[in-house]
């Protein structure tokens, strides 16, 4: 069994003892918490599809650890004029443990 759950304006595949890289969710390591936008469930070959939402579909995790992705560099320039930018990014991220994936309606 497993769901596609919306977060942080992307979506997952969420199965139980999975462990998910979410975008920042706040909380501390240890925090249980509920993931209520299911978009879709998959229950043993039967899949119920939400428009937008799966009605009380639920996936309870809980926060593993609060982190950072890979740096990403990037460089710009502008040619013939002496100006050159280099800067990196770390996209924050939230590590979770699925818990549960309640079916719903």
């Amino acid at each position: 069994m497993y769901a596609i759950v919306k977060t942080g304006g992307k979506q997952y595949r969420a199965q139980v003892d999975e462990l998910l890289i979410v975008e920042k969710i706040d909380g501390e390591p240890g925090t249980k918490i509920e993931l209520d936008e299911v978009v879709m469930v998959n229950q043993d070959g039967s899949v119920k599809l939400g428009s937008p939402f799966v009605k009380g579909a639920k996936v309870r995790a809980e926060i593993v650890r609060q982190g950072k992705g890979p740096k990403i560099n990037a460089f710009n320039y502008k040619a013939k004029k002496n100006i050159r930018k280099r800067w990196g990014h770390r996209q924050p991220e939230t590590h979770l443990r699925v818990l549960e994936v309640v079916a719903g309606k």
